[in-house]
């Protein structure tokens, strides 16, 4: 499984790995139970590798969020999203201490952790990027 099949759906919680096109849309199937089922084609869809944050530099892909992470907790899981905001705040800047303090929310950390526990937990181990993909291969 890589992240660039991974998908964020608007409205649904949790994410889906991408399986094949349907009819009226997208078949997914959720990392968290394995359920197979039709995102539609209205629906807001996002591969995780083409999201970023906002730091105070410039901003930073969210597969090198995601490998901070792993790299913090030694690839295990990080912290609840269900933890308080201040817990969040202080987990995000120990983990990404240039993270654009403004901008980025705590609904944004609360995501991002939540994520991170799905795709750790579906042994996911490395978050790269397409393009870096192709020039170890090369």
């Amino acid at each position: 499984m890589e992240l660039k099949e991974i998908l964020a759906i608007s409205g649904w919680p949790g994410l889906y790995k991408y399986v094949a096109r349907s009819q009226r849309g997208v078949i997914v199937e959720s990392l968290a139970d394995g359920k197979r089922m039709n995102a539609a084609l209205a629906s807001k869809m996002s591969a995780l590798t083409e999201i970023s944050m906002f730091t105070e530099n410039e901003d930073i892909a969210l597969a090198d969020v995601l490998t901070k992470i792993y790299a913090y907790t030694g690839g295990k899981e990080a912290i609840s999203h269900k933890e308080a905001p201040e817990k969040i705040k202080a987990y995000m800047a120990e983990v990404l201490p240039d993270y654009d303090r403004d901008r980025v929310h705590v609904s944004d950390m609360k995501k991002l952790f939540s994520w991170y526990n799905i795709l750790v937990a579906a042994g996911m181990t490395e978050f790269k990027l397409p393009e870096e993909e192709t020039a170890e291969q090369e």
